[in-house]
């Protein structure tokens, strides 16, 4: 075998020799374009030879011999965008979305393509922050990174672009305030005057909105900064836009009366304000004579009477009035009449004691449930007091066609032809319609998409819309998208990355009340047909095939032996199920008690096909779906994704650990898939989030100190079952607050099991084993004995506690917790001279009971000896006498004490525990949102 593994290299330099001959593409760029993708995954099939100008390489384009476009959204690919990139200094198109494998930093090198004019990389897995030296790119004009996981400030340096038109920064993680100009050569956003396009939304960027970021030279068009946490006023100087058609400030902090002067917005269609603390009375839009679409909900307006434009002739495209969540009071008038174009009019949950109809008759959706007229005698069961019903079904239906019986995953186009479509989500950031039962709308979307399709020559038979729904995360309408090939049962990848390029680059232009839209694509492993290119008159070519196929047979064959030699020593290792007790009916399925084996089949049913609808979070492991069970069980399925294959003895770890571990604090296995190559764990669904993010405030839960005591002790009791009930017992190995859960009532629940490790009779006490779990958290002892034991446990569940103390994360800005606690520890003065450590949340009101006997229980956990340390039971029960101590039972089911329970919010009807948002998290299900009302 030695000598085998050495011949690789070799017939590799051979191949590469021989492919050295008259090429058409410029020696720089394919030297740079082979630097750039030699780690690269799942590249297209006909990227073989040296000259993919002159082979017509999938996704390159070439002119005068020069590489000026690389369109590859869609493909699968997987590795990182590397500082070669610079060296296709003739490059004006860069797409590489929808390819999440795509990861790592864009380098700053990027700032040296000066003659790009299309920079796309959506739905990527990009991090890091943007490199200013994007500022440098002064032709370009598209500029979309959104759906990605960028980090830091928003770089001033974009304001750079002067002839940039469209500007996506969409669902990332970025944060600070909205860079403007300064006066003194500082650039900012309000330098975008050719800009049309600004989508911000879904990041964490705060501060004021900048009154200076609005001016009269500017065309946007719209003008998107929702979910995020801006405060302030809305600025006077949005009414200077214009050419606004959309306006999105929900979903932040922003406070006052809505300007008056944006009644001049006459080209404004919709209008999103909802989730702020406006206040005042309802604002007057009878000047915006274009408006379809409002939404005023969830802030302080208080007028007395409904505004006469929410339901007259005055507005006559206004389709939408919602105004629920207010303190609006006094009558609804309709009895002068109301426009025909009006959907929905929704005022539930105000004060509204009224209802004059006159001789009108309703043919709109008027909404007033939970407001003082339903509660009235007869009035209750009046239509508008009940509640809402839920947006109906959607498929596109055949073409008066029968629809066929498809197999091997195929799904039937409209045209009744069995294919394997390219499907995605395609997602309206500002749908100006209600009535989501006229079919009408969607008909015009798929006959927009269509005749797209044709004008660019994209090999489309049909396309189909299905699953509408408002995505609770972000309040975009979603439908999911199919593309159905027309040559054959499925595209190549020409046709996948070429669809794909349309609907990236906003090449689709959808009708106006869909507009703007973002679409998201699946990943897609269908390819079929022959590769486009390889010219028969090109030498190079049709040698590098002919030595690429010698290759493979020489690599299949050396492969083949390998496997033979070692398929039986190896056996165990690549399928850790061989021991587990088979299933009789199919030979594959490893059966244990209190888990369901689930087939792959049954999966895809109750996950809608791995619809991205039912995306609830993805990470290193994998993606995370929502299912429900035919019983109506919801269900969170983590699906594991290619790179985490290799992870097969902690998948078959989990499954059994938890399969036999049954406790209120610890999470529960509901089943498992192992078929067809796949790896799925099927959980219990826990709605509200890990604890990091509850201490972060990301999640938007209220963590009082009653409740992180409470929460203490329920990881604490979770852990001892593991350590002193189960049998045998269980080490986790890697406690940390992000593998704590909280269910409905915020208990918590020990989750991840991936790295633990069973303690039997002959471990007298511990186990020798590679040392893993997470630094912040780990054991010193263990980490350098690599003697794992209980009380490797109990260390980490110390700094869980001072976690939980400061609100810090163990190891922050180079800090460690343990010594920062230890540092500033006195137990001669107040609450141990800890103030500047403690989470300053838990100081504010009513000393918090008990804190140092919390402290120093965490401290003694972080012993530097595992003999010096309590156990697992000492340390749960010190707990329930610190949350005696406060004066609440430690096995009630109730989080904090009347007081607390009151300042929370429960006197105004709110949920004492939850904001007024959508909150996230990430951990054992990663970035999975849940709508709290």
């Amino acid at each position: 075998m030695e000598h085998q593994h050495k011949l690789f290299p070799l017939l590799l330099l051979l191949l590469f020799q021989v492919l050295i001959v008259a090429s058409q593409t410029d020696s720089g760029d394919f030297t740079a374009l082979s630097s750039l993708i030699q780690s690269w995954k799942n590249k297209p099939l006909n990227w073989v030879g040296s000259d993919p100008c002159g082979s017509d390489w999938d996704g390159i384009r070439c002119a005068n011999s020069r590489i000026i476009e690389l369109k590859l959204p869609g493909l699968n690919l997987e590795g990182e965008l590397s500082s070669a990139i610079q060296s296709l200094s003739e490059l004006d198109t860069l797409d590489l979305s929808y390819n999440a494998g795509m990861t790592g930093t864009i380098p700053k090198e990027i700032g040296n393509l000066k003659n790009l004019n299309s920079l796309a990389l959506v739905n990527c897995g990009f991090s890091g922050p943007i490199p200013d030296s994007i500022g440098s790119l002064k032709k370009l004009t598209f500029l979309a990174l959104n759906s990605n996981k960028f980090n830091g400030n928003i770089p001033r340096t974009l304001g750079n672009l002067a002839i940039l038109d469209w500007l996506d920064l969409d669902d990332n993680q970025l944060e600070g305030s909205i860079p403007v100009s300064d006066g003194q050569g500082q650039p900012g956003l309000d330098m975008l005057l050719k800009a049309q396009h600004f989508h911000l939304g879904n990041n964490k960027l705060s501060g004021p909105i900048p009154l200076t970021l609005f001016n009269s030279s500017m065309i946007l068009e719209h003008v998107l900064f929702d979910h995020n946490q801006l405060t302030g006023s809305i600025p006077s100087s949005l009414s200077l836009l214009s050419k606004v058609e959309v306006v999105r400030f929900d979903k932040n902090r922003l406070s006052g009366r809505v300007p008056n002067s944006l009644n001049n917005l006459e080209k404004l269609s919709e209008i999103y304000l909802s989730h702020n603390e406006l206040n005042g009375s309802l604002p007057d839009f009878t000047g915006m004579t274009r408006l379809t679409y409002v939404d005023l909900s969830d802030n302080n307006f208080n007028s007395s009477d409904i505004p006469s434009w929410v339901y007259a002739s005055s507005l006559p495209d206004l389709t939408t009035v919602i105004l629920k969540d207010n303190q609006l009071s006094g009558t609804l008038n309709l009895s002068s009449g109301y426009r025909r174009s009006l959907q929905l009019i929704d005022l539930q949950n105000n004060a509204i004691t009224d209802l004059e109809m006159g001789n009108q008759k309703l043919n709109f959706d008027l909404r007033l449930g939970q407001n003082k007229i339903c509660l009235e005698n007869g009035v209750s069961n009046e239509v508008y007091c009940k509640a809402p019903q839920v947006i109906p079904s959607y498929s596109t239906p055949t073409n008066n066609c029968p629809t066929p019986s498809c197999s091997n995953n195929q799904i039937a186009s409209p045209n009744c032809k069995c294919a394997f479509p390219y499907i995605g989500n395609l997602s309206s950031r500002a749908f100006s319609f209600s009535n989501y039962s006229n079919t009408s709308y969607y008909a015009e979307i798929e006959q927009s998409l269509m005749s797209t399709f044709r004008k660019e020559n994209i090999p489309v038979d049909s396309v189909s819309l299905s699953n509408p729904i408002k995505v609770t995360s972000t309040d975009n309408f979603q439908l999911t998208l199919n593309v159905f090939p027309s040559q054959a049962d499925r595209f190549n990848t020409t046709g996948v990355s070429t669809a794909a390029f349309v609907l990236s680059n906003q090449i689709y232009t959808p009708p106006a009340f869909f507009s703007p839209y973002i679409f998201i694509g699946l990943s897609y492993s269908y390819y079929g047909g022959e590769p486009k290119g390889s010219k028969s008159s090109n030498t190079g070519a049709i040698i590098g095939a002919v030595v690429g196929i010698l290759v493979f047979l020489v690599l299949a064959i050396l492969i083949g032996l390998y496997i033979i030699r070692k398929k039986r020593t190896r056996s165990s290792e690549l399928n850790p199920f061989v021991n587990w007790e088979q299933n009789k009916n199919s030979g594959a399925a490893p059966q244990l008690k209190g888990a369901r084996w689930f087939s792959f089949d049954e999966m895809r049913k109750y996950t809608n096909n791995f619809a991205e609808a039912n995306t609830i979070g993805s990470g290193g492991y994998g993606q995370v779906y929502q299912g429900a069970l035919p019983t109506g069980e919801l269900v969170a399925i983590k699906r594991a994704g290619k790179e985490s294959m290799q992870g097969a003895v902690e998948f078959k770890t989990e499954i059994e650990l938890l399969s036999r571990v049954h406790h209120k604090n610890l999470v529960s296995l509901v089943g498992f898939c192992y078929e067809k190559g796949e790896q799925m764990l099927v959980y219990e669904y826990v709605p509200n989030g890990t604890l990091m993010d509850s201490l972060t405030g990301k999640s938007g839960i209220w963590m009082d100190w009653i409740r992180r005591l409470k929460v203490t002790l329920g990881a604490a009791r979770g852990l001892t079952y593991l350590h002193e009930l189960a049998d045998p017992p269980i080490i986790h190995r890697d406690i940390k607050s992000s593998n704590i859960l909280l269910d409905n009532h915020l208990v918590a629940k020990v989750a991840d099991f991936g790295l633990s490790k069973l303690l039997v009779d002959s471990d007298r006490g511990h186990v020798t084993t590679q040392v893993k779990g997470t630094m912040g958290y780990l054991d010193p002892e263990y980490y350098m004995t690599q003697q794992l034991t209980e009380k490797s446990d109990v260390y980490s569940f110390g700094v869980l506690m001072l976690e939980l103390a400061t609100s810090r994360k163990p190891i922050e800005q180079g800090k460690y917790i343990v010594r920062e606690v230890m540092r500033v520890m006195d137990t001669s003065k107040d609450l141990y001279n800890l103030h500047s450590v403690l989470d300053q949340s838990i100081l504010k009101g009513t000393r918090p009971k008990g804190l140092e006997r919390y402290v120093e229980l965490a401290l003694r956990c972080v012993k530097e000896y595992a003999a010096d340390r309590p156990s697992m039971a000492e340390v749960a029960k010190e707990i329930e006498s610190i949350i005696e101590l406060v004066g609440v039972n430690p096995n009630s089911e109730s989080t904090s004490t009347t007081e607390t329970y009151e300042e929370a919010g429960a006197g105004n009807g709110k949920h004492p525990y939850v904001n007024d948002g959508e909150f996230e998290y990430s951990g054992m299900f990663p970035t999975i949102r849940v709508d709290p009302q």
